[in-house]
């Protein structure tokens, strides 16, 4: 099993309408650790961590459309820290 990290930010309406819970909820199912937070500029990220499989399935939910968003759009890069995570959160900004 590969080990995956990702970063990505979710722009579009996704503040206010239960992404972070969903992403939680939907992270949690797949085994995903790591983190959602919303950010200062209106967008929310998200720091995967898990198999390649995990992660992937998590951000292929993301694209198709996070329940609730309007008009969204996913940018995805490499987690570049070192920090490891043990479970799946919700970050308060």
């Amino acid at each position: 099993m590969n080990f995956n990290a990702e970063w990505y930010n979710l722009t579009g309406k996704v503040q206010g309408v239960g992404c972070r819970h969903a992403t939680l909820t939907k992270a949690r199912a797949l085994g995903v650790t790591g983190y959602v937070t919303n950010c200062r500029d209106g967008s929310v990220e998200i720091l995967a961590q898990g198999s390649d499989i995990a992660v992937n399935n998590l951000i292929a939910w993301c694209e198709v459309g996070v329940p609730c968003t309007e008009g969204l759009t996913v940018t995805v890069g490499e987690d570049e820290a070192d920090d490891i995570y043990l479970d799946f959160s919700i970050v308060q900004s």
